[in-house]
């Protein structure tokens, strides 16, 4: 920001033209004008400028990054920080500045000081929760998003111990509820902690199922919920519990069948079923081996833009090699089908969270990769029938919870059934 005495009375008549001015202004025009008049008027300007800042590093017509963001975001919060310390806006407007620098620093690849920065914004969130006496605390769950792509499963997990504790007397109205309780599970299973991440997981069940006993718009949120749970009983061995979560899947997908899904919300459970997606486990079989870790049970815009960009872009190796292991495993199955059937689902994995949200394009992109991982997991159920059943069962249960997420009920509960016999629990545990 320049010093006091560079503009000239003719410098402040043109700005406070062009705020009066009855015509639209530009961005760039109104951060002009808050420059200058910031400068006679803190009090009244810092904050608008401020703001102007963080509007102009985005161009909502053209959907494009200003050239300067970062720049622009960095002045954003030298104009915030030098508004007057007394001011009671001064904290909300500081934090707002914040936000938009570290997402522009994390834009950059400078992921320390984005992350720094969110430690700044957690640090104004505690105190404004302090004066209020409001239990959640803003910042809380960046700081966490923040940690997890690190790598820092630990902390992840006690912030959002913290934030679930805070959201929870709030009940599910708030929207906050299932969200940090996913990406708190997330974190707790990447810890090492899972027990908790259990019984996390149980609460996220508990409250979907009184949901949808209100609300039958939910019962497809509630039965990948389910589907989910049952995964992770699985993983950590609780087999008979898991066969009684997926009883109870059958149900609600019996349900949505019966009715076609005419209640449910298909936006809302498609991103639910995606963020559960990411909780799979299917990373286990490829972990990242450097750089930003992809946040699991994370909603994808809450992702950092280079976890994003490596997480997609990770497909088209992955292609690459699935395609050259697909030759080895046509050649010689007992050493190489195992590990195509796995390596498949990973790609499967990234590329539904890579297309879930662009609706129209959505199903016609993924079902091929579904349908594809389907027939590996037949030939591997010939193949090695101690092996490959299971995860016949399991590729199943992964096409029918997209089916559902892609409104085809019947064909999802037809998918359902074929994985219980599979299992056995045809008939129930």
């Amino acid at each position: 920001m320049k010093h006091a005495g560079t503009f000239d009375q003719d410098d402040i008549m043109r700005a406070r033209n062009v705020l009066l001015a009855s015509g639209r202004r530009t961005p760039r025009e109104e951060v002009d004008a808050y420059r200058v008049l910031a400068q006679v008027s803190p009090a009244s300007y810092l904050p608008l400028l401020a703001r102007a800042l963080q509007g102009l590093t985005y161009d909502t017509a053209t959907g494009r990054r200003h050239a300067a963001s970062l720049a622009l975001g960095e002045e954003a919060v030298a104009a915030a920080r030098s508004m007057d310390p007394a001011d009671p806006a001064r904290a909300d407007v500081l934090y707002g500045a914040l936000d938009t620098y570290q997402r522009e620093l994390y834009g950059a690849g400078r992921r320390a000081e984005g992350l720094a920065t969110r430690a700044e914004m957690l640090a104004i969130g505690r105190a404004q929760a302090e004066r209020s006496g409001k239990p959640v605390v803003a910042g809380l769950y960046g700081w966490a998003t923040g940690l997890s792509e690190e790598g820092r499963y630990a902390e992840a997990a006690d912030a959002l111990t913290e934030l679930v504790g805070a959201v929870r007397p709030e009940g599910y109205g708030s929207g906050a509820l299932p969200s940090s309780h996913l990406a708190w599970i997330a974190a707790l299973q990447d810890a090492g902690r899972s027990g908790e991440a259990l019984a996390g997981f149980r609460v996220v069940v508990d409250t979907e199922a009184a949901g949808a006993a209100n609300d039958p718009g939910r019962t497809a949120c509630r039965l990948h919920v389910l589907i989910g749970h049952a995964r992770m009983l699985d993983l950590h061995g609780r087999g008979e519990q898991a066969a009684l979560v997926r009883q109870e899947a059958r149900a609600a997908l019996t349900e949505l069948a019966d009715t076609g899904g005419r209640h449910s919300c298909s936006g809302r459970q498609t991103a639910f079923w995606a963020a559960l997606l990411t909780l799979s486990g299917a990373e286990s079989d490829r972990p990242p081996s450097e750089g930003p870790r992809p946040p699991a049970g994370v909603a994808l815009l809450d992702w950092s833009p280079e976890a994003r960009q490596r997480y997609f872009d990770s497909r088209h190796a992955l292609r690459e090699e699935a395609d050259t292991l697909a030759a080895r495993a046509a050649e010689d199955p007992d050493r190489h089908l195992a590990d195509l059937v796995r390596l498949h689902r990973v790609l499967t994995i990234r590329s539904a969270v890579y297309w879930q949200h662009r609706t129209h394009l959505f199903a016609d992109r993924v079902r091929p990769l579904f349908d594809d991982g389907v027939e590996l997991a037949r030939r591997l159920s010939r193949h090695d029938p101690a092996e490959g059943t299971r995860t016949l069962a399991r590729t199943l249960i992964d096409r029918s919870a997209f089916r559902a997420a892609a409104r085809d009920f019947g064909p999802a509960l037809d998918d359902f059934r074929e994985a219980l016999h599979c299992l056995g629990e045809a008939d129930g545990p």
